[in-house]
Order: structure tokens, then C-alpha cells, then sequence
């Protein structure tokens, strides 16, 4: 099958790692892998760029390192967009049809989800997503597409994510230094849930969990819709923190030790299991039993899973669906954080790697790459209701509606 259109470009840039993938659109509308580039990230410390510069030329280097492998250049990207200034509300809003009983039309839901997002936003704030969740007509509740039905008031529940306008623009900012236009902006949980959930945990209900460098972000769904989401500050970069003063070792050496050798539960780790370590400055390197480099990472998992659990509570989820948690990002990998998950919070957890491209076999096996694959079916999509203006935002809504699409915008 021959490519139709430009290629579609994703690019995820976080704390720890810039990742780019390259895709293309097959006359058959499926879509196949070109390149993925994964890198390391710079310029960042936790969730803010520090260093404008740094994060270009890691920015650069990762979306040239995909072009050569993919044989052309590109030009824009759809970006993902996390962190602890991202914040989120459930909103409620709802219009008059008209005295008598008539048809619900698409004018009719663009105005409630207008209504619905009225809400008084914080000055530092922009709005990112308006996601609904269900329709209400007459009263009666549980719609899922209203188009179509007959009734006097319409309302609608959506939930609503904000990001923090300076952190989102300066994002954008060293993007377009790097030579990529900016296509769209995407909350990274969101991609991710697009990458990895299936139909029927979405219908059941789960959350999925993106562990990033210097914060995990979450966001929930039930009957097939976005209920809550959330920020805990705690990611990867924790982890080889606490290795790092641990052993006393450097940075670099703490994260490659914590990818070889590390496990969150101390049990498992054998003390015959022996490995150098380096150490600072130019003292000799030492040798250390694993158990000891896991005996340092279960209390910070173990933190981790506390704060994931106190943070799905003051949103209000206080007994986790059915389906249990999903768990993607880099800081995923690390050995027995799953099963450590499903003890600690009583619910099944798996590890959430992307779905949905052609040629990626072995490529992304990788949940580091989640959010990026769900970020090429966003960009497709976006593709979708540029060749279809006319009939766009019905036919996102009930993408939305159906699960199949997320990131939509009223």
C-alpha cells in the first residue's frame, strides 16, 4: 500500500527522554511506523525547563535521528503535555431546546459543552481538553450521543484539563526552535489510555498510570469516559535519586544500575548476584549484592504507590475500578512494579505498551513509547477532521462518545 498525505509525527519530550516517532498513512487507512527515535532529554529538572537551549538540541537531535531513519524530513508534530501544573475539574452545563419537545442537533451540543465550560479558570491557567463524559436530556441521564433524540433541556458532564499557560507555551517555544510547528497539545494520560486501554476496560472502568521522570500523571475512565485525573510528584528521576545517595554513585551509573539490576521488591533480589559500582570522584568502584540496590528502590515504590492511592482518593475515586491500573512511562520497566501495584492497591495491573501501528513489532515493546504512539492516532484523527470540516465536530464527538477518540475541543 502506497502512503497517503504527509507523514504524521509525535513527539513526547519529557524530563528523562525525547521520544519521536514517524508514521504514514496507507491508502487502506491504516498506519505504519517509519522511524522511532528515542533519546535522552535535557534542560529540564522535574517537570520545568531550566535550560531553553539544552532542551533544543535534545529536541533536535531525537527528530533528526528519526528523519534519517525514516528517509524525509518533517516539519510539525503533535506534542504531549504533563506535569504538576497540569490541573483538572468535572463541570456541569446544560441549555433550553425550545417550550416543546424537538430533535437534539449538533448546534445543540456544541452550545451545552459551551455551557459546561464556563468555568472560572486560575490567570496562569489554559484550557487543554474539554472531555465529555455523558449527556443528560430531559433529566434523564446516562447518553452517550444525543444526536438525534427528542427532548427540552439538554446538559452535559465533561471534564475539563488545564495546563499552566507558561510551562505549555515554553514547551511549544523550543519545539519550534528545534524546526517543528506544533500541530496540537495532548495530556499525556490521555495518549497513553489511547495507545493501550481496550474497549472493555474503558466500559468497566481502570485507570492508567504514566510514570514520567520528575511526576506521574493519571487520569481514570468508567462506562467508556474520562472521570478523574491527577498529578502525584514523584517519577523515575526519584528512584535514581535515591540510588544515586544510596550507593553514592553518580547520576549516570545510578539509572543504568536501577535499568539492569533494579527490582521494587527487596525479596526477590539475590544477595550472589554481584556487580561493580562506580563511584564518585576517583575513588575504585566497589561491588554491591543486588538485594542491596533493591532494598533501596521497595521504599520509594512502596511511597509511590501510597501517594498514587492518596491522590486517587482526594479526587474522589475511592474504590478502584474493576479493570485496576495500567501502568506505562520508562519508570514502568522497573522489575516487579506491577505485581507490587496489584498487591498494594487489591485491584489487577498490567504494563501498558502502545497498540495500533503497523510495523512496530519489537520496536515499541517499550512503554517509555505509550504516550507517543497514542499521539500518531491523535495527529491521524486530526488529519481525519481536516479532510471532513464540515461533519468535524459531530464526527469527533461521537468518537469521543464511542472511545474512540479523546482529545477533543469544543
Amino acid at each position: 500500500m502506497k502512503a497517503n498525505g504527509r507523514p504524521l509525527v509525535a513527539l513526547d519530550v519529557g524530563s528523562s527522554k525525547v521520544a519521536v516517532l514517524i508514521c504514514e498513512r496507507r491508502t487502506d487507512g491504516r498506519l505504519e511506523l517509519r522511524a522511532a527515535s528515542l533519546e535522552e532529554s535535557r534542560g529540564f529538572r522535574k517537570d520545568t525547563l531550566v535550560n531553553f537551549n539544552a532542551a533544543v538540541e535534545a529536541i533536535r537531535q531525537a527528530v533528526e535521528a528519526a528523519e534519517r531513519t525514516a528517509g524525509t524530513a518533517v516539519d510539525s508534530a503533535v506534542i504531549g503535555v504533563a506535569g504538576s501544573h497540569v490541573r483538572s475539574v468535572n463541570s456541569r452545563g446544560g441549555i433550553p431546546l425550545a417550550p416543546r419537545v424537538r430533535e437534539v442537533v449538533p448546534e445543540d451540543i456544541r452550545r451545552a459543552i459551551e455551557a459546561a465550560r464556563s468555568v472560572s479558570l486560575p490567570p496562569e491557567q489554559e484550557l487543554l481538553h474539554v472531555l465529555p463524559q455523558e449527556f443528560l436530556l430531559d433529566y434523564q441521564d446516562g447518553i452517550r450521543d444525543p444526536l438525534g433524540l427528542l427532548g427540552r433541556r439538554l446538559e452535559v458532564n465533561v471534564h475539563i484539563v488545564t495546563a499552566a499557560a507558561t510551562a505549555t507555551q515554553n514547551l511549544i517555544a523550543a519545539v519550534n526552535r528545534a524546526g517543528l510547528l506544533v500541530e496540537d497539545t495532548v495530556f499525556e494520560p490521555l495518549a497513553a489510555a489511547e495507545a493501550c486501554l481496550t474497549p472493555d476496560e474503558r466500559e468497566l472502568g481502570v485507570v492508567v498510570v504514566d510514570i514520567g521522570g520528575g511526576s506521574t500523571d493519571w487520569l481514570s475512565f468508567e462506562r467508556g469516559a474520562p472521570r478523574v485525573s491527577g498529578t502525584i510528584p514523584v517519577g523515575g528521576e526519584h528512584f535514581t535519586n535515591d540510588v544515586a545517595i544510596g550507593l553514592r554513585t553518580p547520576l549516570w551509573e545510578a539509572e543504568r544500575l536501577k535499568r539492569s539490576y533494579g527490582c521494587a521488591a527487596a525479596d526477590g533480589a539475590s544477595q550472589d548476584t554481584l556487580f561493580e559500582v562506580a563511584s564518585m570522584g576517583e575513588r575504585p568502584a566497589r561491588v554491591i549484592s543486588r538485594r542491596a540496590l533493591c532494598e533501596i528502590l521497595e521504599p520509594r515504590a512502596q511511597e509511590w504507590l501510597a501517594l498514587l492511592r492518596d491522590s486517587l482518593e482526594r479526587a474522589g475515586v475511592e474504590h478502584l475500578p474493576a479493570a485496576g491500573v495500567v501502568l506505562t512511562g520508562g519508570a514502568a520497566q522497573l522489575e516487579g512494579l506491577v505485581d507490587l501495584g496489584a498487591e498494594t492497591l487489591r485491584v489487577p495491573a498490567r504494563l501498558g505498551l502502545g497498540r495500533g501501528l503497523l510495523g512496530a513489532s519489537g520496536t515499541l515493546a517499550n512503554p517509555a513509547c505509550a504516550v507517543a504512539v497514542g499521539l500518531i492516532l491523535h495527529a491521524n484523527r486530526l488529519r481525519e477532521l481536516q479532510r471532513n470540516q464540515n461533519s468535524g465536530f459531530v464526527h469527533r464527538l461521537r468518537n469521543l462518545l464511542n472511545g474512540k477518540s479523546w482529545a477533543a475541543r469544543a
